[in-house]
Parts: structure tokens; sequence; C-alpha cells
């Protein structure tokens, strides 16, 4: 049988109107609760409360444990932190800013008198001369903990410290999960703290004093909910993040707190007030579930979730925290060169803590490369985070300093090199005077009117452009509500305080019929245009698009709210006059939608590249469509081959002329597994492909001949099982480092 599996479970928090009603109802009640201002829910700091410890007015730089202990489960030693503290100073890192030591879960081993965590003998005998050790080679000491109290502590009802109170005394009572780890009516890791109840507090200040006692300077909060397990909205931990930010304060010593992980935006007053940087993802490692420590897909749902959160940071609001970067151990890393410098270009663009991951011991030349370069390193450090300007599978981010100058960052999210133009008006920005490669390290001259550049498989180009001090005109655009749409199907409207109109669109996708259709987007004239798409999502959704009836386009979104818009801009072709512009998702799910806005005269580029979902291409055979998490489109296409009728066929894949292109295959399997290509019934290609995971798609590259106009590439395989298919793009072929002239791509006439 096929031992493909597609994750059927639902997805996290799928909209619907009572939800919805019951969400707005609770993060309102939230904001009110702790007196902040209804502009928490815009991603707006109620004070500069994120810097009270005095210890982030820029994101940190370090290392930490988690990603080599998903490796090796015995790995957090004090022998090994030590080597790690050693290798941190010897590595040269720590000239360029790494200076924090970061020790993840498992170092405890059970609980003092007054029921607070202590070390485990074995593993950590002495913690206070380790953390003695760490600050002798000038670093800082990070510790883990998650919130409420652990059941021994629990059954041991240990008096708390410099109280008259106990353990029982201070918890929720019936008793209830303290944190994500546990569930309501069972036994949790942690019991949840009532901190209305007299010791609470105390309790709280007696384990931080702990902690800064062995000197310890930074602490990562886990398993915060709101957040977390799919979004768990029966455990609120906003009591306990005040509460450690208030125990911090208390016991003098300026403690980084990160809270973690994949926290709900939709609290994002008490997130910003009370820690210093929150997780905004789910674990970038695959913890198993591949055979690296992460691979690209996990890095690419940092693309896609980031620009929900890029206004919610600073130094006055905090940091979002994207995860380890897993950059220094070669293959191990599961990434290519490519795909790492554009990992840590994302991070740096962010201005996200920086962290490596794996065995500082063994840390490669590349990665030492990437993680010393310090004209990078100062986009990190510079606290002025970016801005998505530009979306889709060209993504660019941009970052106004201020004074005429900006850091510029083009992405390549796809596999096959692309050639890019990018107008610098469109990107608003007007009179380039200077253009800088941050990771060449070199000079480009001026660039009147548009850069170009030939950017690798998912690869990356860095820039810092100088300007005449101001931006380009603003550009016509026209708004449209997609409560002003039509809607079908399921499709609903629903409060949403912070959209355009205060109410957006849910229940999108999971069936051809559920759409929002956008009838009458008028432009004046034929042509390339941008088009803004404001939307709602906790963790990845996807939508397929289709303009005037054309093939389904894929808008692959991430994001930490179904209450606070997120935004991406896209080109798109329109024709003279009134246009259709359909949003849905055939087999999976969808955001939630605000609105889109069309900009621009008509002149905007496409990229060179088309992508096609496998999902939505001619099923035959036994071969399904379903949800998958990774997958672009949030879906793919299984149960492939094992017969000559179980096909996926791309029926109408367009290209301008004939030639040779290239031909990405993103495909899904665990251990080895053939394709069978045949391209306009020419004679097929095998290609055996291998995998260590159903859950992340991975590329492989051919070159093929297509025709001018329509081609059809059927895959299967009649003799065996063929791996999963997310989905195929097609692009120029690029034939050397320099430009090949065919930088733009038209509209079909």
């Amino acid at each position: 049988m096929n031992t493909s599996v597609f994750n059927g479970d639902a997805h996290s928090r799928f909209h619907d109107t009572a939800t919805g009603q019951r969400l707005l109802a609770r993060t309102l009640k939230s904001l009110l609760s702790r007196g902040a201002l209804a502009c928490g829910l815009l991603g707006l700091a109620t004070s500069a409360g994120a810097q009270v410890n005095g210890v982030a007015q820029r994101p940190y730089l370090g290392w930490s444990s988690f990603s080599q202990q998903t490796l090796d489960a015995n790995f957090l030693t004090q022998a090994n932190v030590t080597s790690q503290s050693d290798a941190l100073a010897s590595s040269g890192l720590q000239v360029h800013g790494f200076n924090y030591i970061n020790m993840d879960s498992g170092w405890h081993g059970g609980f003092d008198a007054n029921g607070r965590p202590i070390p485990d003998p074995t593993l950590f005998p002495d913690i206070k001369s380790l953390i003695d050790h760490i600050h002798k080679n000038g670093q800082k000491a990070g510790i883990y903990w998650i919130p409420g109290v652990e059941e021994p502590a629990v059954a041991a009802n240990s008096p708390i410290l410099g109280t008259s109170y106990h353990i029982q005394d201070i918890l929720t009572v019936p008793y209830t999960a303290g944190n994500a780890f546990g569930s309501p009516g069972t036994s949790p890791y942690h019991y949840k703290i009532d901190f209305t109840k007299p010791g609470a507090q105390a309790y709280i200040d007696s384990v931080v004093a702990l902690f800064a006692s062995w000197g310890v300077d930074f602490i990562k909060l886990d398993a915060v909910t709101p957040g977390s397990y799919n979004d768990n909205l029966n455990i609120d931990n906003q009591d306990d993040v005040a509460a450690w930010s208030k125990a911090i304060a208390n016991s003098g010593r300026p403690i980084w707190l990160t809270i973690s992980w994949e926290i709900d935006q939709d609290y994002l007053g008490t997130w910003q007030q009370f820690s210093n940087a929150r997780r905004i993802d789910d674990d970038v490692e695959c913890e198993g579930r591949c055979a690296t420590l992460t691979d690209w897909p996990r890095i690419y749902k940092r693309f896609r979730d980031l620009p929900g959160w890029e206004n919610a940071t600073g130094p006055t609001l905090g940091w979002n925290d994207m995860d380890s970067l897993d950059i220094g151990d070669g293959k191990l890393d599961g990434l290519s060169h490519a795909e790492k410098r554009s990992a840590i270009t994302l991070w740096a663009m962010a201005n996200a803590p920086i962290y490596l991951g794996g065995d500082l011991t063994k840390i490669d030349a590349f990665g030492k490369q990437l993680a010393t370069a310090d004209e990078v390193l100062a986009v990190d450090q510079s606290g002025k985070p970016a801005k998505q300007v530009l979306g889709g599978d060209l993504p660019i981010w941009l970052t106004d300093l201020g004074d005429g100058n900006y850091y510029v960052a083009v992405f390549n999210m796809n596999a096959t090199p692309a050639d890019v133009r990018l107008p610098w008006r469109e990107i608003g920005l007007d009179g380039v005077r200077q253009v800088r490669d941050l990771w060449a390290q070199t000079d480009l001259g001026p660039s009147p009117g548009a850069f170009s550049t030939a950017l690798d498989g998912h690869g990356v180009r860095l820039l810092k452009v100088s300007t005449r001090i101001g931006h380009t005109p603003p550009v016509p655009s026209t708004s449209y509500e997609a409560t002003s749409a039509t809607l079908a199907g399921t499709a609903s409207i629903a409060d949403c305080p912070s959209c355009s109109d205060g109410k957006k669109v849910g229940s999108l996708g999971l069936g051809t019929g559920n759409t929002v259709t956008f009838q009458n987007v008028y432009v004046r004239r034929a042509g390339v245009y941008l088009m803004q798409v404001d939307s709602m999502t906790f963790a990845l959704r996807s939508y397929l698009y289709t303009i005037n009836g054309g093939p389904y386009q894929t808008l692959n979104f991430g994001g930490g709210s179904f209450l606070i818009p997120s935004s991406t801009t896209l080109p798109v072709c329109l024709q003279a006059g009134y246009n259709s512009i359909q949003f849905g998702n055939p087999t999976s799910y969808a955001p939630d939608l605000d609105r889109i806005v069309i900009s621009g005269q008509g002149d905007a580029v496409l990229p060179t590249a088309t992508t096609y979902e496998a999902e939505q291409a001619t099923l035959s055979g036994t071969v399904t469509a379903g949800f998958s998490n990774y997958a672009s489109g949030l879906s793919k296409a299984g149960n492939i081959g094992n017969g000559p009728a179980n096909t996926v066929t791309f029926s109408n894949v367009t290209v301008p002329k004939a030639g040779t292109y290239q031909l990405e295959i993103d495909y899904a399997t665990s251990g080895t597994r053939t394709l069978v290509v045949t391209i306009n019934n020419a004679a097929p290609v095998s290609l055996n492909l291998d995998g260590s995971t159903f859950d992340d798609p991975r590329p492989t590259l051919l070159r093929v001949q297509l025709k001018a106009g329509s081609n059809t590439i059927q895959m299967g395989n009649p003799n065996g099982y063929a791996p999963d298919l997310d989905r195929i793009v097609v692009a120029p072929l690029i034939t050397s480092d320099s430009l090949s002239g065919m930088t733009t791509r038209t509209c079909p006439r």
C-alpha cells in the first residue's frame, strides 16, 4: 500500500462566525482587564515596558542547545554546555557579538524545599560554577522553564519562601493545566497558578531569585498560551508572563525574558508590556520528522508568518523571535548554502534574535562566514526592522534607516534560479545614488531606474541603497472591501475591529464554491498592476485566486491572528476595464479576507517563473488531493503511481516561445521513489527521488523542452508508487551568472 499519509486534522482555529465572535469577545476582555488601549489590537505597545529589564535595546546574538538536543537526547549536560561556551569564545563568533549561551529543556531534575526547580545533579552537578564559567568567558547564561507548578512540587505542597503559604494555596481549583503541554482534565506537566491568590507572585519571585542567584541572564518561558499547540484558548498564561516579568524586576538582576512559542498576536499588548521577545513561529527544527536539523519549508514558514508581525517589533516594543538558526553544521542543517544565506538575511532584516543551533565545537567554515558577516549583523542590530514591500515568489523586504539610506533584501522562494528586475519606484524609492552588496562587501555604484540581478534557487541579494531623502510620489490606488464583494458557499461576514471597514470575510476554502469574488476591479488600461491583499490567519493558510476566470494562482500566507490584518503585495495581470478576481482554496484552508487594494499604472514587473499546483491539476485513478501544512497552497497530490492510470496531469503549462526551460518539481517522500515524467507525449523520463518525510516538500530540477503556447506534463509511475507532488515551477533557463536578458514576462493576451 502507499505509505503517503495526508494530515487530515482540522487546521488551527478555522474561522466560523461563532468562533470569531467568541474570540473577539475574549480578546477585548483580555485587553480591558489589563488596562490596555484598544490600539493593542493594531499591534501597538501601551508603553515602552518591553525594555524595563534594561537588556533588550537590540536583539541578542548567541547559541541555544535545543537544536542539538533534537539530534542527541543526551546532549544537555554541564560538560557539553561548558564546551559550547568555550567554542563560542575560541571560534571568533564572540568578537562579532555572539555572547548568549542558552540551555533549553532538560536541565532540571527535581525541586528544593520551597518547590523551586533545581538541576539534575547527574547532568549539572554545579550549575552555579557552570554559569560562573560562562561569565568568565565574557558571555551571558540562559535557562528554560514553563508556566505553572510541576506535579511533584504540588504533591509535596512545599512552603513558599518568605511567606506563610504553600504551593497548593496558589493553584487554580479545580486543578487544571498550566501551559500548552498539558490538557484540561488530564494530569498536566504543570498546574495552573491563580495569581489572584496571595503567595502566587511570591512563588514566582522565589523561582526567579533562585535563577538570579546562579547568575542567570536570560529566561525562556515556553508553552505559553494563547499560542503554542494550535493556539489552545482553554489555557491563558497572560498572568504568568506578567508575574515572571515582575519577578525579574523584583530580583534586581537584568534578565532577558523570551516567551515561546507561536504566540497569539491578539494578546500583543500583554506580550509587549511584559517580555523582551516573543516567538512568532513553532519550532524550526524537524525534531525527528525529517533526517536533518531543519529544512527549507520550515524556513519558508518564517517568510510567510513575519509580515503579520512586522509592525509589532522594535527597540521599545520587543523583538520578533523566529527560533534557532541552523547554519553551521554542513549537510546536517538540511539547507543549501543559498538557503542558509537567505535564512540569516531574513533574521537580520527582521531584527530577530540570532542564536545558532547545532554543535559549536564542529561549526563549519561556511556557517562561521555567515555568522561573522559584520555588515549583515549590523542590519540585525540596526533597531529598525524591515517591512515586506512585495510578496509572492520573489519577496522584497525594505528597511528605511531614516537618513536616505535603506536596506533592501530581494529573495527567491523558488528552487529555479531567477532573473529579477526591480524598478526602484515599485518599492517607493527614487534617485538611487549608490548601491552596496552587503554579502559581497562590494560597492555597485549608482543604479538609476531599476536594479537587475540573477538569484540562485532559494537565494538572496542584500543591498544597502543610498537615495535622495524622500520617496516617490504615491501611485493611484483603489481599495475593494471583501464585505462588499460577492460571497458564495460558506463564505460569511464577521466583526473585525482592526479591519478597514470593521468587518472581514471568513470561512473561505475547503471547496470550490466557498469563495469571495471582486466583480468590479477597474483599470483604465491593460497591464501589470500591484495587488495588496489584507488577510488574517493563525499559522499557515493559502489562497488560490483566479483573475477573469484564468488559471489558479497561489498566494501563500501565514500569521498570528484572525483579527489583525496582514498585508502582502504582488503583481497581477489585469485587462482594460472591469476585472473579476476570485479568492478561495478548492482543497484546503484559506485565510480570512479584509480587502484588496489595486495600485499602479499597468507597468509593474511580473516574475519570469510560473507555478502550477499539483492538487489543481487533473488527478486520475487513485490520486487524491489533501491538506499538507508545509505545501504550497496548503495541499498536495498523493497516492500517485502503482499503475499507469494513477497520474497527475498539468494540461496547460504555457510558455511564450519554444525552447529549453527549467522545471522545478516539488515532491515529498520518505525513502526513494520513482517519478515518471512525460512532456507532450514524448519519451518518458524516470527520476529516482529521495527524501526523509512526506510532510515537507523538497525540489528537484531538470531541463525540459517546451513548445510555444500550451504544453502537457504528466507525472506518475506505472510500476511502483511515486512521491507525493506539491507543485511544479516553469522558468526560463539561466545559463550563467550574467543576466540572460529574459527579465520580464508579459501578460497573456
